[in-house]
């Protein structure tokens, strides 16, 4: 194959790498490009330039993962990791096992990813930094937090900030009965309040803000709740069968039927 003609194909889908002469995918320029343009054409080249830096570092600027393909010594190079990680922070996963314990590293993994925690060095999954930029990213990354941080009142808040289900775990149930935490996880997920003992569904702004992001838990809010036109309405809004959980005296309200119809004619 004609060198300039691969370069224009590869150039156009780097994968393409894979049909093109083993001469080719020895050839440092051709590879270049390839993996420029798609990092995971790295695998297509030839094993000599799995170990090459300018190869390895443009591989996985474009897609983190490709540092899965790379030889042993670029996933200990920590330029080059850092490039991996900071382009997809699960790319961790495949770097040595001395950069699980690289501060700057992990803290840049987990703030483009949180789940990168579950890759980092125990000792890092103590640092409470590090688990708090990780929980603000993704609320699941509580889970392999340390233990002691998952009990953590400022960590639990960012987790159900980002998710609110998070308040359901085990070590975050903890904070059950703590207002504020409660109010911040049915804003972000309203099905948080069918978990939450009977003076916060009579709470009315955590109601409110519940039936905001998903009317139907009207449901189980209080009955005095169901009969409040301002809770009543926000929840129509959000889902037109929240009426049917409205108090009968707000059923045929013309605002809140109206509201109603509206949503409906939303989701058509």
């Amino acid at each position: 194959m004609d060198q300039s003609f691969v370069l224009e194909v590869v150039r156009r889908d780097g994968l393409a790498l894979e049909f093109v002469d083993g001469e080719l995918q020895n050839d440092p320029k051709v590879v270049l490009v390839a993996v420029a343009q798609n990092g995971e054409a790295l695998q297509y080249a030839d094993n000599s330039l799995k170990s090459d830096f300018l190869v390895i570092k443009t591989a996985v600027t474009q897609n983190g993962d490709a540092l899965y393909y790379a030889d042993a010594s670029p996933k200990n190079n920590r330029e080059i990791v850092l490039a991996a990680v900071r382009q997809n922070g699960q790319a961790l996963y495949y770097a040595d096992a001395s950069l699980k314990k690289d501060l700057e590293i992990v803290l840049e993994a987990v703030t483009q990813n949180g789940y990168a925690l579950g890759y980092a060095d125990a000792l890092l999954k103590k640092d409470r930094d590090i688990v708090l930029a990780a929980v603000t990213q993704n609320g699941m990354a509580l889970y392999y937090a340390d233990e002691d941080l998952k009990k953590d009142r400022e960590i639990v808040m960012a987790a159900v900030t980002q998710n609110g289900n998070i308040l359901l775990m085990q070590d975050a149930y903890t904070f059950k009965n703590d207002r504020e935490i409660v109010l911040a996880a049915v804003t972000q997920s309203g099905d948080v309040l069918t978990y939450m003992s009977a003076p916060f569904r009579k709470d009315h702004e955590i109601v409110l803000a519940a039936v905001t992001q998903n009317g139907g838990v009207l449901y189980y809010a209080d009955a005095s709740l169901q009969n409040d036109p301002a809770i009543v309405l926000a929840a129509v809004k959000q889902d037109s069968n929240a009426l049917y959980y409205a108090d009968a005296s707000l059923q045929n309200d013309p605002e809140i039927v109206l509201a109603a119809a509206t949503a409906v004619a939303a989701a058509r």
